[in-house]
């Protein structure tokens, strides 16, 4: 098989994984090399198909030791399989780089032979990239769960993030799709990354030429849908990864029907507005001060599909609103449905020079067909009639053309009809 029909059948086999990101890496162009991921990071886009365009994102192999239920990849399906070698990954990334194709390289991979021969691969390109090439541009690559420590620290010297994939949200999850897989199989090593990054990071206070060790951070992805699993408790969990082992990002990808099996649910399509859901929260969570318990709990375990989560949130605690946006502070501004991060400096910013009236907040692009229902401007109201939070639901989501469908319609009220035109 040549090398174009590996690109092909492993480019394919990697576009089901979504936590590849820009680098946010601070690693420079070394003299007599090539690339750079610290000027503007890495430029990313996502294909049609959900494939990283910018980036050379490959698995290094589509063979597989386990038989994970939900996996394309897994040992029991049949399809077609090939292996690049470490030599064909660097001459791919070394060439399509040097044609401007890529700005650097996603390289995960399926398991083969055992999760130490695979990491050992993967060293291996990461390491010829580095030392050989002189490659300086953006490396992400998989740490495997059951993968020594040892190999897991050597490749984090030269990538700038590395990521750990947990895919199934609870114990219970991995048992049943993927039994090869245990939770402390892969939060182990993700503490050992986070210790690393913390240590290095200290070193490098101290010392200017201290080695640098997955300066980009870490990062994880949740498959959403393939188990019975709540928002509520995969919310939790990207919580605690965040508190608890400092993750950049934790991506969620909606679970894809590749496969059949007992343990799998049926579906026809992929939850993607589910999916979308998750990842407004995810926001909420990282930018915008707010707890899982408080976006979800044990009687509202999945967010509301037909509503973003931060709407949701307001309307089940509409008695703090409306807010005066003239004396609201920073952190009651962020829970405005329709204010950001970005508007609530700015309003903050404006207040200084005066009172701000509702063309100000025009002008300040604040979203005000979602927050005139949730402030007052100069003590003046601008949303609806009374602070009824169905009501208001209503308008959010369907908007003012609603009323045309709350009404059965009738053609004999319908003014621009001639009556005599229907008679037939």
């Amino acid at each position: 098989m040549d090398v174009l029909d590996k690109l092909r059948i492993l480019s394919d086999a990697a576009k089901y994984d979504v936590s590849c990101s820009s680098s946010g890496s601070g690693r420079k162009n070394k003299k007599g090399g090539i690339g750079s991921a610290s000027i503007n990071g890495i430029c990313h886009s996502w294909s049609d198909d959900g494939r990283c365009i910018s980036l050379l994102k490959i698995l290094m192999t589509n063979y597989c030791i386990y038989d994970c239920a939900y996996c394309v990849n897994r040992s029991s399906n049949d399809l077609e399989r090939a292996t690049l070698t470490p030599d064909e990954i660097v001459d791919l990334t070394i060439n399509f780089y040097r044609r401007n194709y890529i700005e650097g390289l996603f390289l995960s991979s399926a398991i083969i032979k055992s999760p130490n021969h695979t990491m050992e691969l993967i060293l291996n390109v990461v390491k010829r990239l580095r030392e050989v090439e002189g490659f300086n541009g953006y490396i992400h690559t998989k740490a495997i769960p059951h993968a020594d420590k040892r190999i897991i620290d050597e490749i984090g010297l030269y990538v700038d993030r590395m990521s750990i994939n947990i895919e199934l949200p609870s114990e219970n999850g991995l048992k049943l799709l993927a039994p090869n897989k245990t939770k402390k199989s892969i939060l182990t090593p993700m503490g050992n990354i986070r210790n690393r990054i913390v240590e290095t990071r200290e070193e490098k206070k101290k010392f200017k030429y201290a080695n640098s060790f997955v300066p980009g951070g870490q990062s994880t992805q949740l498959i959403v849908g393939a188990t019975e699993d709540n928002d509520l408790k995969i919310l939790k969990l990207s919580e605690g990864l965040y508190d608890g082992y400092n993750l950049k990002r934790v991506y969620y990808s909606a679970y894809v029907p590749v496969a059949k099996s007992p343990n799998l649910p049926v579906l026809d399509s992929p939850p993607v507005i589910r999916e979308n859901r998750l990842y407004q929260a995810d926001w909420l969570l990282r930018f915008y001060k707010f707890k899982a318990d408080e976006l979800l709990d044990e009687n509202m375990p999945n967010f509301d599909l037909s509503l973003d989560p931060k709407c949701n949130w307001a309307l089940r605690n509409i008695g703090i609103f409306p807010v005066e946006i003239n004396r609201a502070d920073y952190n009651t501004l962020l829970r405005v449905p329709g204010i950001g991060v970005k508007s609530a400096r700015r309003i903050v910013a404006a207040r200084k020079f005066g009172p701000l009236n509702y063309d100000n907040l025009k002008k300040l692009n604040i979203v005000l067909k979602r927050a005139k229902y949730f402030i007052t401007c100069n003590g003046k109201y601008y949303g609806m009639s009374s602070m009824n939070p169905e009501k208001i639901r209503k308008k959010l989501i369907y908007g003012l053309d609603r009323n045309i469908f709350e009404k059965q319609l009738s053609l004999w009220e319908m003014g621009g009809f001639n009556d005599k035109s229907l008679h037939i």
